[in-house]
């Protein structure tokens, strides 16, 4: 077997162990109204990671993020910027459902941040993209709201990030004229695909 292939091993198993380790968590309240913890979904060496927020009702359903209405938004931003939602890691701050879909709170993502940190030093990505406020305070320490960094590069421990607007609020705005959140977030994923094209182009996780 060679180097990457145990490497990609090492990583499933890894990967494996921590969705055992959420499926046992019981820190925080999240876990009393959950139908079963997302983990989430995509390869184990991928380049390119998304994060969201939390889980919705059909994540908690489902056990797979971003698989609603805002999932479906998400897939056609990436088929359209020509990346393939197979190649991407997707996950969320928090592992289970908060209430009525509301916001994480600060002591729920607190809980969560060691499954977040554990997957991110496992998967190791070049690329990091916050979907919404939540991901990118939870990344960046920041009380800068997501309409003024949005499409902006940052640094975590040597990762490159960008935050975006979340699908959700995509949805609750239609408008697609110049400088509208979708044409801004079509602009931010162009980007981010141009940034990836050049990470493989170095010779990492082609």
């Amino acid at each position: 077997m060679s180097d990457l292939r145990k490497l990609l091993s090492l990583q499933k198993r890894l990967l494996a162990r921590l969705s055992h380790e959420v499926s046992s968590c019981r820190r925080c309240d999240l876990c009393k109204e959950r139908t079963q913890p997302v983990l989430g979904e995509g390869p184990p060496d991928a380049a390119l990671m998304f994060v969201g927020e939390g889980p919705g009702e059909d994540e908690d359903r489902s056990g797979i993020p971003f698989v609603g209405r805002a999932g479906r938004l998400l897939d056609k931003i990436l088929e359209a910027a020509k990346i393939d939602r197979k190649g991407v890691y997707i996950t969320n701050v928090v592992k289970c459902r908060p209430p009525k879909n509301r916001t994480p709170m600060v002591e729920e993502t607190m809980v969560c941040q060691r499954f977040l940190e554990a997957q991110i030093a496992v998967i190791n990505p070049r690329i990091i993209v916050c979907l919404g406020n939540t991901p990118m305070k939870w990344f960046l320490g920041t009380s800068e709201g997501i309409t003024k960094l949005r499409g902006q590069w940052f640094s975590w421990k040597g990762i490159d990030v960008m935050p975006m607007f979340h699908p959700s609020y995509l949805l609750r705005n239609e408008s697609r004229k110049k400088n509208s959140p979708k044409a801004l977030t079509w602009r931010d994923i162009l980007e981010v695909r141009r940034r990836l094209d050049e990470l493989k182009a170095g010779g990492r996780h082609e």
